[in-house]
């Protein structure tokens, strides 16, 4: 629905620019209400720009890493830029420029969220975000945050779609939920995962995606989901995937 949304928008748009003789860019056409940037960044490059960039790349820091989204290009943030332009198809060199973000256009909603992930299904606790061990705001841009990695994992896995059971709760939600104290799931950092692909496929797949607390099938209470979040240390315990 998010994807015809945008599709009729962008005809709508292109009709009335075709009125007045102005042809409308693809950047343009579907940059959204979001976020535009408006020059190439490449390492040594900082600032605002860098961490709207860095957000929608966290899911391309490679085998067991996690991209650190704190505005500044190093090389860390060239690699992932790299991997992604990889991913789909584009020239790789690490630079991000129009091309770059032409693909993050398309695949970025109005709010910003991931074309196939809504923050709906990241917080099925309260409207409000509130309640966790951090701040609202704080919650729902890490679930924003899990979201792009999220966008990411499904695509390593044949753009498949992924369904999501729980993410952001509050502590009464947590609690209700049997979750450990202490949880992921109080940051908005954890999704849980059921249905298809199968739980070793996401599991061992999202160890390149920049989740490093992944608990799956032969970990006490997993075997009916895949547990992903991301965190500094890492902690992988799947044992019947061979994790």
């Amino acid at each position: 629905m998010k994807r015809l949304l945008r599709a009729l928008l962008a005809f709508v748009m292109l009709g009335s620019l075709a009125v007045v003789g102005t042809v409308a860019t693809a950047t343009t056409a579907q940059a959204d209400g979001c976020y535009t940037w408006n020059r190439t960044l490449k390492q040594g490059h900082s600032g605002a720009d860098v961490t709207q960039l860095q957000i929608r790349v966290a899911g391309y820091p490679g085998y067991g890493a996690e991209l650190a989204i704190d505005g500044k290009f190093g090389p860390a943030t060239a690699a992932a830029v790299k991997r992604f332009q990889q991913a789909y198809g584009l020239s790789a060199d690490g630079v991000a420029g129009n091309q770059t973000y032409s693909k993050i256009y398309a695949l970025q909603d109005n709010d910003c969220t991931p074309a196939h992930f809504t923050y709906a299904e990241m917080n099925r606790c309260n409207s409000t975000w509130s309640g966790g061990s951090v701040s609202a705001a704080t919650a729902k841009q890490n679930a924003l945050r899990a979201m792009w990695k999220l966008e990411a994992l499904r695509h390593a896995l044949g753009d498949r779609p992924l369904v999501t059971s729980s993410g952001f709760r509050s502590t009464a939600c947590n609690n209700a939920a049997g979750g450990a104290a202490g949880s992921n799931h109080l940051t908005g950092r954890a999704i849980d995962l059921v249905g298809t692909p199968t739980f070793c496929q996401i599991v061992k797949q999202a160890r390149y995606h920049g989740f490093n607390h992944i608990l799956g099938p032969g970990f006490p209470g997993h075997n009916d989901h895949a547990h992903i979040s991301g965190q500094a240390t890492r902690r992988w315990s799947a044992p019947n995937c061979g994790i």
